[in-house]
């Protein structure tokens, strides 16, 4: 017997189908890409300065690096 295979969708997909229903124009939808980049960049940057103090990195520390 052959199992269909269900999509699981995450909870940011579920909402994004709900919001594509209703149709958005282009404009629109190039600024929600660019809130959400946003979004995602800032939690990277947070997350990484965070890692940055735990581990005591200073510019000098990456400057040694890149100079081999």
């Amino acid at each position: 017997m052959v199992q269909a295979i269900k999509p699981q969708f995450s909870n940011i997909q579920l909402e994004l189908l709900k919001l594509y229903s209703v149709g958005v124009d282009d404009k629109d939808l190039n600024d929600l890409k660019l809130v959400m980049a946003k979004f995602f960049l800032d939690k990277l940057r947070i997350n990484v300065d965070k890692i940055w103090e735990e581990k005591l990195y200073s510019d000098d520390f990456f400057k040694s690096i890149e100079n081999g």
